[in-house]
C-alpha cells in the first residue's frame, strides 16, 4: 500500500477513464493524500474526496436520465431556459441592435421588437445563440451543478457546502482549478484559498469550456479568493491556463505552498493521470455517436486541448515517471451522449492503463 497526491486532467467526457484508472488504484490498496483537478478531473476529484469508491462511482457516471433515457452526463448539454435571460439583457442585445439597424421597427412602434425577441426566445436553438452570444457559452451547465449539488447530498454534505465545511466534514485536501477572466488569472480553489466559495460551485467553474458551458460569475456572498475580491468576476474553464495541474502537487516552491499548503514532501508519492488523446482506446473507432447540435462546441473543445496541453505537456515531461498516461484518442470531449459500449471500452482503457503504470513503478 502507498500513498499518493493525484491530479486528474481536464478532458470532459473522456474523464470517465478515471473510473476504471481509480478502481486498479483501489485494487492495488493505494490511498490519496491531496486531490487536485480540472474540469472532469475537478468532478473526479470532488466525488473522490467526498467518498465515493470506484464502484459508486462507475453507477453514477453510468445512469442513464429517467425522463430522456440518454447518458446521465448527456443532460449536462442542456439549453438556456427563456427566464434566464434578464430584462435588461434581452432590451441591450445584440439581436435587439440588428433589428433596430435592419429597420424592421417603426417608430414608436417598439413593442414589435419585443414580440419578436420573445418569438426568438421560444425556440431552443435561438436560446443557446443567444446565451452563446450575450453569456458566452451554449449551455446553461444548471443541470451539472445540480448533478454535482446531488452527488454531495448523497454523501452527506450540504448541496451548498463551502470548502471549510467541506475540509471539516470529511478531513479530505481537495482542490479544483479554474481561470478568472477578468484578472487573466489562473485560480485554485481549496480551504485553504476561498474558504466560503461553494464547492459545487467551483467545479461548475472549472467545467465551463469557453464557448460551451455559459460563464460563471463569482458572487459576493462567496467570500474572498485568498483575501483578494472577486466579487462579478468572470470564470471559465481552468484548463484555459492549466488543464493538468502537475506542479501543484509536484513542487514545494513558495508560490506552490501558499496555495496547497505546507505538507511532508515525502510523505506522499505524486501520481498525475493524464487523458492521452493521442492514443486510440484499445478496440475503438472513431465516435458515430450523435454529436451536439452545435458542432462548434467540439471544434472549440480540441483548440482548448491543443492550447492547454502544449504548456501542460512541458511540466509533464520534467515528472513523467508520475504520470500515468490513459489513452483516450477517439472520444469526443462533448461526446457525452456515448453508449454504454462505448463507456465501457473508455473504463477498461483507465483500468489497464493504471494496472500498467503500477505494475512498472512497483
Amino acid at each position: 500500500m502507498a500513498l499518493f497526491d493525484m491530479v486528474f486532467k481536464g478532458g470532459g467526457a473522456k474523464g470517465m477513464a478515471f473510473v476504471g484508472a481509480l478502481q486498479a488504484f483501489s485494487a492495488a490498496n493505494h490511498q490519496h493524500r491531496r486531490l487536485i483537478g480540472t474540469s472532469a478531473g475537478a468532478i473526479t476529484a470532488i466525488m473522490t474526496g467526498a467518498g465515493y469508491s470506484p464502484q459508486e462511482m462507475l453507477e453514477e457516471c453510468t445512469k442513464t436520465d429517467a425522463v430522456s433515457g440518454k447518458p446521465i452526463f448527456a443532460t449536462f448539454m442542456d439549453a438556456p431556459k427563456e427566464d434566464d435571460f434578464s430584462p435588461q439583457m434581452v432590451d441591450n442585445c445584440e439581436t435587439m441592435t440588428l433589428i433596430r439597424q435592419a429597420g424592421l421597427t417603426l417608430p414608436g412602434l417598439a413593442m414589435v421588437e419585443e414580440k419578436i425577441i420573445k418569438g426568438l426566445l421560444h425556440l431552443e436553438l435561438y436560446r443557446e445563440l443567444f446565451s452563446f452570444n450575450e453569456c458566452g457559452g451554449f449551455y446553461a451547465g444548471d443541470a451539472a451543478l445540480n448533478w454535482i449539488r446531488d452527488r454531495l447530498v448523497q454523501k452527506g454534505l450540504a448541496a451548498d457546502v463551502t470548502w471549510a465545511q467541506f475540509e471539516q466534514t470529511t478531513g479530505k485536501d481537495v482542490s479544483v482549478v479554474t481561470t478568472d477572466v477578468t484578472e487573466e488569472e489562473m485560480v485554485v480553489l481549496n480551504a485553504r484559498t476561498a474558504p466560503q466559495c461553494p464547492v459545487a460551485e467551483s467545479v461548475r467553474m472549472s467545467m465551463s469550456i469557453p464557448f460551451v458551458w455559459r460563464e460563471m460569475i463569482w458572487q459576493p456572498e462567496w467570500g474572498q479568493y485568498r483575501g483578494r475580491d472577486k466579487s462579478g468576476h468572470i470564470f471559465v474553464d481552468g484548463g484555459v491556463l492549466s488543464n493538468f495541474p502537475l506542479r501543484l502537487i509536484a513542487e514545494s516552491t513558495p508560490d506552490v505552498v501558499a496555495i496547497m499548503g505546507s505538507t511532508d514532501p515525502n510523505g506522499a508519492g505524486n501520481l498525475g493521470l493524464f487523458l492521452d488523446s493521442s492514443v486510440m482506446v484499445p478496440g475503438a473507432q472513431e465516435s458515430d455517436t450523435v454529436r451536439p447540435r452545435l458542432r462548434v462546441a467540439d471544434r472549440v473543445t480540441r483548440l482548448m486541448d491543443t492550447l492547454t496541453d502544449s504548456a501542460d505537456l512541458a511540466v509533464m515531461r520534467r515528472y513523467q515517471n508520475d504520470v500515468c498516461c490513459i489513452p483516450v484518442g477517439g472520444y469526443g470531449t462533448t461526446e457525452f451522449r456515448m453508449s454504454s459500449a462505448r463507456q465501457q471500452l473508455l473504463i477498461a482503457s483507465g483500468k489497464t492503463a493504471m494496472e500498467k503504470y503500477l505494475a512498472g513503478n512497483a
